[in-house]
């Protein structure tokens, strides 16, 4: 078996590095990433500009690696349609440094390398801290990511399964356990702070605080909040599919 590696921290980042210690043995490893960070990029993919791709060797590991000019979508595209022969069985994301819950997964790079990989027929998942700290220990959530696939591999996965993974960011004896949860709603108040810069040019800084809305108990973001880490199945398929007969009826006289 075959798992391949991204993220949208970067290659060296301390969180797919814990990850790739820990998936050690398990199966063999590729690591594709981008060059530096790229949070926040969402599902975009490099069309404009040539995208390049250098081999890179781990100290005193056998791990093929490859850091990526792109964006995380770019490096799992680049790593199922060109890099590895065969394809990989799995792709793993992560491990992201801050949660990924609720809408987040719109703007996610580290969500949408591994939807890339939903979308090109491989199994995935991506994998997030529910912590911000520069020195925050990744080991509890890369052991939790190699049980969470030793299960999985207990049966054959489908190709459609893309798993979003939150795990809190509290001691091992504060761990509620795990849940399959559903998306919550994650909002921000956005607050855009105008500076100038030496030339005298506005220019604008984007920052928020997180609001705090009411959720469902079986949601991602209360999974979090109880100390329970979430497992949240999700889709590409953004159909509305309560709104298709609601629609089909009411647009019924330009219809045809």
């Amino acid at each position: 078996m075959l798992i391949l590696l991204s993220n949208d921290d970067g290659i060296m980042a301390p969180g797919i590095q814990a990850l790739r210690h820990a998936l050690k043995g398990l199966a063999e490893l590729a690591v594709i990433a981008p060059d530096r960070e790229r949070s926040a990029t969402g599902h975009s993919i490099t069309v404009h500009h040539p995208i390049r791709a250098e081999r890179v060797v781990f100290t005193g590991s056998p791990d093929c690696g490859w850091v990526v000019d792109g964006t995380p979508a770019d490096c799992v595209k680049l790593g199922v349609c060109t890099l590895l022969n065969p394809p990989p069985d799995l792709v793993i994301s992560g491990i992201n440094r801050g949660a990924n819950v609720g809408t987040d997964v719109l703007y996610s790079g580290t969500v949408s390398a591994a939807l890339e990989a939903s979308i090109l027929g491989v199994a995935s998942i991506a994998v997030s801290l529910n912590s911000f700290d520069i020195g925050v220990d990744y080991s509890y959530a890369a052991s939790f990511t190699r049980q969470l696939c030793e299960q999985l591999m207990k049966k054959e996965i489908s190709p459609d399964l893309l798993l979003n993974v939150n795990i809190p960011a509290v001691p091992a004896s504060e761990m509620a356990g795990a849940a399959i949860t559903k998306l919550g709603i994650r909002r921000y108040e956005d607050v855009f702070t105008e500076r100038k810069d030496p030339r005298g040019k506005t220019y604008y800084w984007l920052a928020g605080d997180i609001v705090d809305d009411e959720q469902d108990e079986d949601t991602d973001v209360m999974a979090l909040k109880n100390n329970k880490t979430s497992i949240t199945p999700i889709h590409f398929d953004l159909t509305s599919y309560h709104q298709m007969h609601h629609l089909s009826q009411r647009l019924k006289p330009i219809l045809k």
